[in-house]
């Protein structure tokens, strides 16, 4: 089944853009032997606000908070899309989803499309990508010379280490490294403290949440705790010369959090060091987007960045000689298989959002609720039990559920998105204009609102709530 939404095609626009895109890049005259060394750390599922760089209270991430004090941190960068597959691949192909072709989760970006590996060799690079840096084992696609999947921290920790012990390349090299870590499922054991904790607003406190949470952290920790020796392996083998960036693909596997565009999914950490070239200790409150990281690598190494792409360089903020960088976030989700068939839209300024729901007849569903999961959801058990007599519960989880077709909140005011503003007398002229302008963008993007699977109706609970 497929429900497209009405729209202009812009069929002659691609073909220009495709033509534009395989040609070879341009570099300005910066030679092979100058250009950095790049290292990329990636977390998976990781919400920026439970680090304590951005708010969090419940753990410390000492590898983490050293890398900002030695470099950037951008307190306001977003993703593309908040599922694996469409965020990795709006990071290394610079373009929003459907107009790289990776739309719903598990899919990947069309054959025509640049990618950020193959632009870096042609830069002179050495490209190499360990454990989870595109979707699943898919690295290859996007042309890494060097691909080790890996699974967990352990194994990728070895294989990095083995590939940099070995490594006789004189190219710069561009290390991509991902963890699957805090990504479920989520270990027996935890340290920490499960009635210590501080639960986000919009999670329900029950046992088994918290003991869920506590599992979820932990692996925080361990993520961090691997920065602190690949910042260390990196230091011993690569050159001084090095750019350190350090991000998460979208938020953590909570309800409000992955598979949503509230901030919960799409706001997540970013940290560039770059000793002598970026200041350190230093943040910023620019607004920019994963789509923003291809032309910026490239825009710092000396390339040519090329045009036609979503993302933009955002090399000035780092250099310090500007402040600002978008004043407009457009985000994507467009479902995960069968697991979440729910497109989402959304359009953020700096202080509101609006998020647009097609199909608010749908049923929001996730592996969260669907499965159950003993390693990472079983917790929504409680949810529902609980939500039979507790007026807090049943708003969360119908509001897990069941979403309006507009959504509208004051980010300033309302950080958490607790307060719909959306069909209110005094937010109705914003409501319009800033939906107006995601549609027009919607547009632009040849962005069809494809439905990819068969959904779960809303009033035909029997299809979506879990067995017992």
């Amino acid at each position: 089944m497929k429900l497209n939404m009405e729209s202009k095609h812009l069929s002659h626009v691609f073909v220009g853009f495709v033509l534009a895109l395989t040609l070879a890049v341009p570099c300005r005259a910066v030679e092979q032997d100058q250009r950095p060394d790049i290292v990329v750390y990636l977390a998976d599922d990781l919400s920026a606000g439970d680090l304590p760089l951005y708010g969090g209270t419940d753990i410390q991430t000492p590898a983490i908070n050293q890398l900002a004090s030695e470099g950037l941190t951008f307190t306001r960068a977003f993703v593309a899309s908040p599922s694996c597959a469409p965020s990795r691949a709006a990071l290394l192909t610079g373009l929003m989803p459907a107009r790289n072709g990776a739309e719903e989760n598990h899919s990947f970006p069309r054959k025509d499309i640049l990618r950020l590996p193959r632009v870096l060799n042609q830069l002179g690079y050495q490209t190499a990508a360990f454990g989870k840096v595109a979707h699943q084992k898919s690295a290859i696609r996007y042309g890494f010379e060097t691909i080790s999947p890996g699974k967990d921290i352990p194994q990728v920790r070895s294989r990095v280490r083995e590939f940099l012990e070995k490594r006789n390349d004189k190219r710069p090299l561009a290390l991509f490294v991902g963890v699957s870590d805090p990504h479920v499922p989520w270990p027996n054991q935890s340290t920490v403290d499960t009635e210590a904790m501080t639960l986000p607003p919009k999670l329900l406190d029950t046992p088994r949440t918290r003991v869920q949470r506590s599992r979820y952290l932990q692996e925080v920790k361990d993520l961090d705790a691997y920065l602190g020796e690949l910042t260390a392996l990196t230091t011993r083998h690569l050159s001084e010369d090095r750019i350190f960036l350090f991000s998460s693909d979208h938020g953590a596997q909570f309800p409000y959090g992955k598979w949503t565009l509230y901030d919960e999914g799409i706001h997540v950490p970013l940290i560039i060091k770059w000793r002598g070239k970026v200041k350190a200790g230093t943040q910023s409150n620019a607004m920019v987007s994963w789509i923003d990281i291809l032309p910026t690598l490239i825009d710092l190494v000396g390339g040519e960045v090329p045009d036609q792409l979503d993302g933009r360089s955002f090399a000035a903020v780092l250099r310090g000689t500007r402040d600002s960088h978008r004043n407009r976030i457009f985000t994507t989700h467009s479902g995960d298989r069968k697991m979440n068939v729910f497109p989402i839209r959304a359009i953020r300024t700096d202080q509101y959002k609006l998020i647009w729901n097609p199909h608010p007849e749908f049923a929001f569903t996730t592996h969260i609720d669907l499965l159950l999961r003993e390693t990472s959801g079983d917790y929504f058990k409680e949810w529902l039990e609980k939500s039979k007599a507790d007026r807090r519960a049943a708003e969360l989880v119908s509001g897990h559920h069941g979403r309006p077709e507009i959504e509208m909140f004051d980010l300033q005011n309302d950080p958490h998105e607790q307060k719909n503003l959306a069909d209110t007398p005094e937010h109705a002229q914003r409501q319009g204009e800033l939906l107006a302008e995601l549609k027009k963008w919607l547009v632009t993007q040849d962005d069809k609102i494809t439905v990819f699977h068969e959904p779960l109706m809303l009033k035909a609970p029997k299809t979506w709530v879990p067995r017992k």
